[in-house]
C-alpha cells in the first residue's frame, strides 16, 4: 500500500471508528425509557382496573402481566419474570421492587406508580443488592473487564499461532481460569455476588469463553479481518448494548434485544440471575453463551482443515508467478 493510501486509511478509518463507538456507547444511554417493561399488577379486577388504565395510557412502556394476589406477584419478581409488581390494598397501592435486577429500573417504577397514584406509594425491595454493593456497581463494571478478557485471550490464541486442539484447550482453560479469579474478587472479597460460588464463577466463566470462542474462532477462518469482526461484536456492539447497567427494556429497540443475544449482555443477565436470583431466568442466557462457546471452539477446530486447503491453493499461485 502506497504512503498515500495509508494516510487516507488512517484519515478516514480512525473518525469512523470513533464515530461508531460514540453512536453505539452514547446513543443508547441517551434514549434511556421504559419500552414493553415487565410489570405486574395484583389483586381483584375491580380493584386493579383503574391502575391498568392508567398505565396503558403510557402506551408500550410497561408489559403489564396480572396476578391473583400479593403471594403470585411476589413469586413473580423473585422469579424474574417481572420487574416489579403493584399489590391492590385496602389501604391503596404498595409497590414490590426488586434493586438486585437493576436498581434503576426499581427508581423507575417507584416514580411511575407514585405520578399515577398521586401520592408517594410504600415500596417493599423483594429482591435487595447486598449491603456491600447498594447501587450493582460491581455488577455493572463488571461487563468491560469481561468482554476484554475474552477479547485479550482470543487474540493472544490467534498471535500465538495456536491451532486446533490446542487453541480449544487454551481459550477453555484460560476463561475459566478468568472466572475463578472474577468470583473470587466479586463475591469473597468484595462480597458484591451473593449466590452460589461456583454458579456465579461458572457464569463468569462462560462469559469470558463466549467472547474469546467468537474472536479466536473467527480469527481462525477469515483472519485479521475475523479478529476484527469478533472484537466488534464482542466490545463496540455487545458492551453498550448488554443493558446491563440499565435493563435491556430501557434501550432503544432493536438495541435491547439484539444485545442479550451477544455475549455480555447474555453473561450480564447470566450473573444476575445466578447471583441474586437463585438461577431464576438463567435458561435462555445460559444458552445463548453456550451457543457462542461452542460456534467459535467448533470454527477454531476448522482452522487447521482450513489451513491445508489453502495451502496448495497458495502454492499453485507461487508455481504460477515463478512460471509467469
Amino acid at each position: 500500500m502506497s504512503s498515500t493510501r495509508s494516510v487516507l486509511a488512517v484519515v478516514v478509518l480512525v473518525p469512523a471508528l470513533i464515530a461508531l463507538a460514540l453512536w453505539a456507547f452514547v446513543w443508547p444511554n441517551a434514549r434511556l425509557a421504559p419500552r414493553d417493561l415487565p410489570l405486574g399488577v395484583a389483586g381483584p379486577a375491580q380493584a386493579t382496573a383503574p391502575l391498568r388504565a392508567q398505565l396503558a395510557e403510557r402506551g408500550d412502556a410497561f408489559e403489564v402481566h396480572a396476578y391473583a394476589d400479593a403471594a403470585a406477584a411476589r413469586t413473580a419478581v423473585e422469579e424474574r419474570e417481572v420487574y416489579g409488581a403493584v399489590l391492590a390494598t385496602p389501604g391503596g397501592p404498595k409497590l414490590l421492587v426488586a434493586t438486585a435486577a437493576g436498581p434503576s429500573v426499581a427508581q423507575l417504577l417507584t416514580e411511575a406508580v407514585g405520578e399515577q397514584a398521586g401520592r408517594p406509594v410504600p415500596t417493599e425491595d423483594v429482591v435487595p443488592l447486598p449491603a456491600a454493593d447498594p447501587r450493582g456497581s460491581a455488577l455493572n463494571s463488571s461487563v468491560l473487564p469481561l468482554a476484554l478478557a475474552g477479547i485479550v485471550i482470543g487474540a493472544l490464541v490467534t498471535v500465538l499461532g495456536l491451532r486446533g486442539g490446542r487453541a480449544v484447550l487454551a481459550v477453555a482453560v484460560a476463561a475459566a481460569a478468568t472466572g475463578l479469579v472474577a468470583a473470587a474478587l466479586a463475591d469473597s472479597w468484595l462480597g458484591a455476588l451473593t449466590g452460589d460460588w461456583w454458579a456465579e464463577a461458572g457464569a463468569l466463566g462462560l462469559t469470558v469463553l463466549a467472547g474469546a470462542a467468537a474472536v479466536a474462532g473467527l480469527a481462525a477462518v477469515l483472519g485479521r479481518a475475523g479478529m476484527g469482526l469478533g472484537s466488534l461484536l464482542v466490545m463496540l456492539l455487545g458492551n453498550p448494548f448488554s443493558g446491563v447497567t440499565s435493563a435491556p427494556e430501557l434501550l432503544p429497540e432493536p438495541v435491547g434485544v439484539l444485545g442479550q443475544w451477544l455475549p455480555p449482555g447474555a453473561g450480564g443477565s447470566l450473573i444476575r440471575s445466578v447471583a441474586y436470583f437463585d438461577g431464576n431466568a438463567a435458561a435462555g442466557p445460559l444458552a445463548i453463551l453456550a451457543g457462542w462457546a461452542l460456534a467459535g471452539l467448533t470454527l477454531l477446530t476448522l482452522g487447521p482443515l482450513l489451513d491445508r486447503r489453502r495451502a496448495p491453493a497458495s502454492a499453485r499461485r507461487s508455481v504460477e508467478s515463478v512460471a509467469v
